[in-house]
């Protein structure tokens, strides 16, 4: 690193932020009414919830937040500054990290979300409560999105380099709606998928949603579920699932992939396999690092 860029570095803490998901299985409750606003759950759809978990072994501990935190750990050693975890909807807070990283005595601030691509509905809630909690007593750089960064495109493209399936890249569905808001996040996923694609060599891919709300209204498709229909009634028979919209084993990694969809194909007498998730990968974190250190020159102290 030159000296202006340590410089730049000096006094800057990272505010990495991930949406936070429940240690254990009692805290399911109060997890979902915290997304939820602090309305309560439909009891049917609690109870559908706990049992997801317990589906997948999670009753006294979540290795999602191990991920999240061997992340965290290897990214402030990889950069050499301090790097707090903040979390939207769970412990520790986005405002807790931020007291923290102040509290130390950072003077600016990089706040990068655990997610590549912007939405107002999803980014654009960090980005609020990331202000809100600094309420002008830190300089700050925020990431808005990092969808087209080479250094993730060609991590993920060394994922699927190789691959003789189809590759079908997904990401977490949103309302349709944010379509004619004008809003970012469809075309910047259709633009990592090319992106990875391209650097790949791989022609035969296409692009498919996951994880949508019962809300009422339309989501973003077309579903994983319908997609592997319609790929079957194609005649394709191997799949790799390339999550581009998720970089750890989220919940809707674990289920929404490894159970649904995998129930789904092998219904269909489909294969179906997935990428290793980047997680804590040490050449996953040197692209964070990467990214940080971009930003890191906006807020120079």
């Amino acid at each position: 690193m030159s000296e202006l860029a340590s410089n730049a570095m000096s006094g800057t803490a990272v505010i990495l932020m991930a949406y936070g998901s429940p240690e254990r299985i009692t805290d399911v409750p109060a997890y979902y009414t915290d997304i939820r606003g602090g309305r309560p759950v439909a009891p049917e759809h609690l109870e559908d919830l706990v049992a997801r978990y317990r589906r997948l072994g999670i009753e006294d501990s979540n290795p999602l937040n191990a991920i999240t935190e061997a992340t965290r750990a290897a990214l402030e050693l990889e950069l050499g500054m301090p790097v707090h975890t903040g979390m939207k909807h769970w412990t520790p807070r986005i405002a807790e990290a931020v007291d923290a990283a102040l509290a130390a005595g950072a003077q600016a601030l990089v706040g990068l979300v655990l997610a590549p691509h912007y939405s107002r509905l999803s980014i654009g809630g960090y980005r609020r409560l990331l202000d809100d909690a600094v309420a002008g007593r830190a300089g700050v750089a925020f990431v808005e999105s990092w969808y087209d960064d080479a250094g993730f495109v060609g991590f993920l493209a060394d994922r699927i380099r190789d691959t003789e399936s189809h590759v079908v890249f997904t990401a977490h569905s949103l309302p349709a709606r944010i379509i004619d808001e004008g809003d970012p996040y469809r075309d910047q996923l259709l633009e990592t998928a090319r992106l990875v694609a391209d650097t790949a060599g791989v022609e035969d891919w296409s692009f498919s949603f996951q994880s949508e709300s019962p809300t009422g209204e339309p989501w973003l498709g077309p579903d994983i579920l319908d997609h592997l229909g319609d790929l079957h009634g194609r005649g394709i028979e191997d799949v790799l699932v390339c999550p581009v919209g998720f970089v750890s084993d989220h919940l809707e990694i674990r289920w929404d992939i490894d159970t649904e969809a995998q129930d789904r194909a092998h219904e269909l007498g489909m294969r179906l396999e997935r990428i290793e998730m980047p997680n804590a990968d040490a050449a996953f974190v040197r692209v964070l690092a990467e990214i940080v250190r971009g930003a890191a020159a906006a807020v120079a102290v």
